[in-house]
This record gives structure tokens, sequence and C-alpha cells, in this order.
């Protein structure tokens, strides 16, 4: 069972001693994490999409020491303040190797439609499938979720799932941008996501929280495409 607090747009988990805070920001309400060790201080920075003095406040009302910057996908409203907050707190920033490129592409990572041409500093480390980041006394595993993109990536941690833009509340990512697949979102969901605990919290890319036992038995774009509760193979 996970007891949370709620102030305004940020979440703690008490029981596990994990931080959990939600910021909103940027023109597309990106959620942005930070997350680490309630006893150590230590955080990592899940999508840093916008709204950098927001997300800097946060950290230095609180002391927080930032380690990592996690990036789920490499489009512009998950990455738009990775250099700033790099340059400021010294943390390493991570990202999927097949969504690295993104970084320092403006065609890859879609500023075009904001009609820029954001380049950023490339990656510290590029991450795979089933990699272990270490924030304080808590580990995160990087799941790789292709579909949305094709370097998307859920984090993991103790029954709390970070979603990035392959699953939301009732509904799933957008497979219309380059990378994208439908096909691959859907088995992504089905065999990685749908793997983990029914009770399992995720918080996405966009919107509130779910979890996974909600998603499997209401959410319209699972369940037109494999049915209700059909999750073996």
């Amino acid at each position: 069972m996970f007891l949370r607090s709620t102030e305004q747009d940020n979440n703690s988990c008490e029981v596990l001693k994990i931080i959990i805070k939600r910021l909103v920001v940027g023109q597309l309400d990106t959620n942005c994490y930070i997350v680490g060790d309630k006893d150590e201080k230590r955080v990592g920075i899940i999508d840093p999409g916008g709204e950098y003095n927001k997300i800097l406040n946060v950290i230095q009302d609180n002391n927080y020491e930032v380690t990592h910057i996690i990036i789920t996908h490499g489009h512009i409203d998950h990455i738009l303040c990775v250099d700033e907050l790099r340059k400021k707190t010294f943390a390493k920033v991570l990202i999927h190797r097949k969504d690295s490129s993104a970084l320092v592409d403006g065609g890859k990572n879609l500023s075009f439609f904001m009609g820029k041409d954001i380049r950023l500093s490339p990656a510290d480390i590029q991450l795979e499938e089933g990699d272990v980041i270490d924030i304080g006394k808590h580990s995160f595993r990087i799941i790789h979720t292709p579909g949305h993109s094709e370097g998307g990536i859920c984090v993991y941690t103790q029954g709390i799932l970070f979603s990035g833009d392959t699953l939301f509340r009732n509904s799933i990512g957008r497979t219309d941008f380059p990378g994208g697949s439908h096909v691959k979102l859907i088995d992504s969901i089905k065999k990685k996501l749908f793997a983990l605990d029914d009770k399992t919290v995720v918080y996405p890319g966009h919107g509130e929280e779910t979890t996974i036992e909600n998603e499997k038995n209401n959410n319209p774009y699972i369940i037109n495409e494999i049915g209700k509760g059909d999750y073996s193979g």
C-alpha cells in the first residue's frame, strides 16, 4: 500500500521513503518527475520538458542533490530543459540508445513543430533494456517500450512505473510520429507493462496517475486491440 501526500502538483510516497514530486511543465503539460531517496535527498529528474525555474525551485527549496536526468524519449516536450539543468546540477543525462540522436537533432526531437530547431548536447549515458539506475538507496530499472518512439522507455521501481508516453490513464501514446509503431506500442504494453503486478502505480508523461489493473480493465485502446484481460503470450 502506498501512502501519498499531495501538494498541488507534488506527490510523495512516504511508506517507501521515496520522493515522487510531479511538476506539470511546458506548452503540452508534460509531467516532469523528481524522484529519489527521501533520507539522502538524492534525486533524479525524469523528463524536464520546460519551465526550468519551476523545476530548479523545487530542487533548491528542498536541498536535493540531483544525480541523474532520465529521459523517457527524445521528443522536445520531454527534453527542453535538459541542458540548463545539467549545467546547473552537473547531473548525468541518460536516454535510450535508439533515441539518443534526438537530443542533437531538431528534426528527430520534433522541435520543428514549434517552429524551431532545438539541438542539445549529447547524452552522458545511453540506456538499454534492463539497465539499473541507483539513486540513493533506490534502484530504478529501465524497460524498453518502443512504439511511441524507437527508444521509448519506462522506469520501474518498487511497484511504481514512470511510463513516459507509452501508457496513459485510459489511453496510449501517439504512433504517427517518425519512429512510431502502433504494433510495437501495443506489444510493449501487453508483454512488458502488463507483466507487472496489477497494483503497480503508473505515473505517465501526461495526465493523471493510474494502475496497471485499471488499464487492463478500462483502457479502450488496449481492450479494442487485444481484448479485456487477454494478456497471455
